[in-house]
Formats: C-alpha cells, structure tokens, sequence
C-alpha cells in the first residue's frame, strides 16, 4: 500500500536510534524528506547519513535538547526553511530514570515533568502553526504502555507519559476540524536498548540474570516475543501518513497483544 507519504516533510524526534529511528527509516523509505533530532550531535549526523544510505531520501539531522526550547523551536523553523514547511511531526523522547515513587524527590520530578510532559507541549506549539498553513498535518506522541497499566519500576514514566496521552486526545479535539489529526503510539516490548536496560534492571531487582527475565516478560505478550523496532517504525509511519486520514484521537497499541485491557 502506498502511504502517501512522498514528497511529505516529517520531523521524528528521538531518532538516532531506537524507535525513532525505526519511524525515520519507514517514513524515509516511503519517500519522505525526513527531519531528525537527537541531543547528540555526532549520533544525529550518523543517523542521517545510515537513512539516506539506506533508504536514498533526503534526511537532515539536527543536534536538539528536548528540554530546551529554543532548540525545539529551532528545529522545527529551520526544517520549515528548508523545505517549504511540514507536514507530520513524530514527538519522541527518551525515558526517565527507572525506579518506584519512594526514590524521587521534587526535582527527579520536575526533570522528568520538563523532558516527557513540557517537551510533548512545546513541540505541539511549535509544529501546529505550520500544518495550519498547509491546511492539515499529523501530530503523533510516542508513550509507553504504562499509559494503559502501570509498570512496576517506571514510577516517572508511568505519570508522565499518561499526561502525554491527555495532551493527543484534548489536542485531536482541537485541531480536527483543521485539517490536523493527533495520535498517540503504546510500543509494548520493543526490542530496543531502552528496554534491554530496563529488563537488566528489573533482573537486578528480582535477583535473576537478564535472560531470565527476558524470558518471564516473553511469557507476557500473547505473540510470544519482543517487537523489532521497523514493526513499531512502521506503525509510526502509517499514522504520520495520509492513508491513516479519518484517524485522530487514537491509540495505536504496537505491543503483541501484550496490554490486557479491552479499551
């Protein structure tokens, strides 16, 4: 199927590796000009030039400290010279410290308010005012699982990434009728570095090695094993693309049946 996304202009937060990476190189390969950032300089560049290898678009990395938001803004303004202007924006950033409540005091807090919560919110001021001069655009956040049921040891991440899912759905109300559609992605156990830490932390707790607890989280998901990133890249680029057109409003679980609720 084809995404329509060629020709399309797609920033990918979050994109020197992992699953940012994974939803640059899809949107990339379906002919997108793709946009990534990432706070280390000389990883983003890497980045860019592994994409356009790999996929022949025309991929431009930029060095961006999500906390930062004159950096934010930078990015988005100087893709927008680049090419014209935007026309889908995948906001991604990486993970809190691991760890339950008892451990974090008021600044642990605030660290993780500014990266997860206010960096969603400034990118979406950022973004939106451009995808009105091109008279639609999809806005999509990266969460996490724990959105859907808390994860024992992501006490940070659990409360945060829920504000991000308030902040899709209140923005999808908003901005439907725009022409602007906003989703957001529940990646379960995605075969990444972020969740290999997390799985060497848990196995710490439990007193297991990590391949036991790999094995015990296996046991969880219904497909019987973890996600690879270009599974959840391709989910990512669909609804970043115009064949999901009559979806805003949504979350799209790309977990292997792992969440067990029913909504």
């Amino acid at each position: 199927m084809d995404l329509g996304l060629t020709g399309k202009v797609v920033l990918v937060g979050g994109a020197s590796r992992g699953l940012g990476y994974a939803v640059a190189q899809a949107v990339a390969a379906e002919g997108a000009k793709v946009s990534i950032m990432a706070r280390d300089s000389a990883a983003v560049r890497a980045a860019a030039s592994q994409l356009a290898a790999a996929t022949g678009a025309d991929v431009i990395g930029h060095s961006v400290d999500v906390i930062r938001p004159d950096e934010l803004e930078r990015w988005v303004r100087d893709t927008a010279e680049h090419w014209g202007g935007i026309d889908a924006c995948l906001s991604n950033a990486g993970g809190p410290p691991h760890g339950e409540f008892p451990e974090f005091d008021d600044q642990a807090w605030r660290r993780a308010f500014d990266l997860i919560v206010l960096s969603a919110v400034r990118l979406a001021r950022a973004v939106i005012p451009h995808f009105q001069r091109r008279g639609g655009g999809a806005l999509a956040f990266v969460t996490s699982s724990s959105t859907k049921e808390p994860i024992p040891g992501l006490s940070l991440s659990t409360v945060t990434r829920a504000s991000v899912a308030a902040l899709s759905k209140d923005l999808s109300r908003q901005y439907a009728a725009q022409g602007i559609r906003v989703n957001h992605l529940v990646p379960g156990r995605i075969d990444t570095s972020r969740v290999r830490s997390l799985d060497a932390a848990n196995a710490g707790r439990a007193g297991i090695t990590a391949e036991e607890q790999h094995g015990r989280s296996v046991a969880t998901i219904p497909l019987g094993r973890y996600g690879e990133p270009a599974e959840f890249g391709r989910a990512g680029a669909y609804l970043l693309s115009p064949a999901a057109s009559y979806i805003t409003g949504a979350t799209l679980q790309v977990d292997g049946g792992m969440l067990r609720g029913i909504l």
